[in-house]
């Protein structure tokens, strides 16, 4: 007999990530075509359904960390980027609370399900500030690591004035994880108030099971953003090795935690074991 109250994990759930672990047993280089043939048979065990309760909490309540939608004084509103964005739940999410919002995927049928569904649900998502409306949402099919999705959609090099990554960094390859956080370094504007939301999951999972998804520690995240793009020694338990405070390897693309906390609400997966993290641009 399974006691299942002692961990999320339930047979279901190990069974999953089994079909993950096996379908992934393939070259780096094949991934970005996996996840296309999950989404092409539906196969889609991280959709939820709806944006998850954390990133609206997060919202609501820590304006004091968060850029906000409008830059004050102006008509300008501020750009999201959400990549692996699903079905582009948190992308309409943010779109109503003002954000010009991005979602970028690599599967171009998990982009024509963000497009099928904002058709129909967009309109239902309440307006967070009447006063300045709803913002825009594109849906973009691309390579999170190059930039031709950026020109083919017109974006500017300015960047994003917030990112969000929520089920992205543990989707990926522990040996792609220093240069994901450059790419969040050069993706993110080049401004004191830029934000990179990271809602970091699963915690719960040891990280030396592999993945996806990856078992994802609050330290990882120190470990690659305080010093993105350099290479990080991991023990064989698939912990970081670190030196002393981030603050000491910090190099010159480097992000800084400002806010670390556990979410009253989050998908039930990751219930008591999320964390959210917010990052903002070094000095």
């Amino acid at each position: 007999m399974t006691d299942e109250s002692t961990t999320p994990i339930t047979l279901q759930n190990s069974a999953i990530r089994q079909k993950l672990r096996s379908h992934f047993e393939v070259p780096h280089e094949q991934h970005n075509d996996r996840w296309d043939h999950l989404w092409k048979e539906s196969f889609l065990p991280w959709d939820k359904g709806f944006p998850n309760p954390a990133l609206i909490d997060a919202l609501n309540d820590r304006q004091d960390l968060i850029v906000p939608a409008h830059k004050s004084g102006t008509a300008r509103r501020r750009r999201a980027l959400v990549p692996g964005c699903g079905k582009g739940y948190d992308v309409l999410l943010l779109a109503s609370y003002g954000y010009d919002a991005y979602g970028l995927d690599v599967s171009e049928s998990a982009i024509q399900a963000c497009e099928a569904f904002a058709r129909t649900e967009f309109a239902s998502y309440p307006i967070a500030d009447p006063e300045y409306g709803r913002g825009s949402y594109d849906f973009v099919c691309g390579d999170f690591f190059k930039s031709d999705w950026l020109q083919s959609s017109g974006i500017d090099d300015s960047g994003f004035d917030l990112i969000y990554d929520y089920t992205f960094l543990c989707a990926l390859p522990a040996a792609w994880r220093p240069d994901w956080a450059k790419r969040m370094s050069d993706l993110l504007a080049f401004d004191q108030t830029s934000t990179l939301i990271c809602l970091e999951f699963p915690t719960y999972k040891e990280p030396s099971t592999g993945g996806p998804p990856h078992g994802l520690k609050p330290e990882m995240y120190i470990a690659h953003l305080s010093r993105p793009g350099e290479y990080v020694k991991y023990n064989d338990e698939g912990y970081p090795i670190l030196d002393g405070e981030p603050s000491k390897f910090e190099n010159e693309k480097a992000l800084v935690r400002v806010g670390h906390w556990q979410p009253e609400r989050t998908h039930d997966m990751g219930m008591g074991t999320d964390w959210i993290s917010v990052w903002k641009r070094a000095g």
